[in-house]
């Protein structure tokens, strides 16, 4: 059966609270990257993931090749969510067919991934966005996947499992994240997973506040290892242009999580609560 990270291999007590805060879809725009950037720098995000696929990539690449001591994965992309702003493959279209709608984009729905995505075009595809990022100088920590689109599927995740393998890296596996995108069976002996994920949800950010959500999320955290996934960037003019007609996961959504998590009074939080950091690169110490 699947289980969970034995930290104390790393020297914590098993009542402790461990907190990543991991920056998703960096490399999907400026405004993305520079958040990013600055969440790294001034505030609690300790964890970061690249889209390879995206026209920043090579932007965020430069920063991680340069800035080592930042935790840094590979965030493996299938999809093209937005409605204007789109993107496709590393390889020529014609080598991954399945993968692509009749323009050559990524499919926009995890939905029409699940329907046509073949698991050998799927792998070849992420080989090549994996070799990629090594390509451009970046020594990632982890790989993960946007949308969780890896997690549809038994046969998505066998293929998620052997890139972990092949390129010797902790993959991010959480059976909640596995049941959220309806596949809740499909973990197996040998599997590691976190104790828990914490998102935003936009009923929360249309009502509460994504602020008192992650508060109160901060202040129920248990022992083990939990992770607060946040996608940081500036709700500025291109950002509004990305997600266009797409408020979920959207600008505004995204600067609320960049001000959040660099507020000095969430730090000061995470230290009255005791909760200690951790990354993935302390996880590669006891799984690889």
């Amino acid at each position: 059966m699947a289980k969970y990270y034995d930290l104390e291999r790393l020297g914590y007590s098993k009542n402790d609270i461990l907190l990543m805060v991991h920056a998703d879809d960096a490399g999907l725009s400026c405004s993305e990257n520079a958040a990013t950037i600055e969440a790294l720098e001034t505030g609690i995000v300790n964890s970061y993931s690249i889209m390879v696929p995206c026209p920043w990539f090579l932007d965020m690449a430069n920063y991680a090749k340069h800035h080592p001591q930042y935790d840094c994965g590979i965030h493996l992309t299938l999809t093209s969510e937005w409605k204007q702003y789109k993107f496709g493959p590393v390889l020529p279209y014609s080598e991954v067919p399945s993968l692509v709608d009749k323009e050559g984009f990524f499919h926009a729905k995890r939905e029409l991934v699940k329907k046509f995505a073949k698991p050998q075009e799927v792998k070849k595809e992420l080989k090549a966005q994996i070799d990629r990022a090594l390509a451009y100088g970046i020594n990632p920590t982890h790989l993960d996947s946007h949308m969780y689109t890896l997690g549809l599927t038994k046969e998505l995740l066998s293929v998620y499992r052997e890139l972990g393998k092949e390129y010797q890296l902790p993959i991010f596996l959480s059976d909640q994240l596995l049941r959220e995108v309806g596949n809740p069976h499909s973990l197996q002996e040998g599997d590691n997973i976190v104790n828990a994920v914490h998102l935003g949800n936009f009923k929360a950010m249309e009502s509460i506040g994504l602020d008192e959500l992650y508060t109160q999320q901060i202040n129920n955290l248990k022992a083990g290892f939990n992770v607060i996934l946040i996608h940081t960037a500036f709700d500025n003019m291109e950002m509004k242009q990305v997600c266009v007609d797409h408020p979920n996961f959207g600008s505004q959504w995204r600067q609320m999580d960049f001000d959040f998590f660099t507020d000095p009074n969430t730090a000061k939080l995470l230290k009255e609560r005791n909760i200690k950091p951790i990354t993935w690169r302390e996880i590669q110490k006891i799984t690889l």
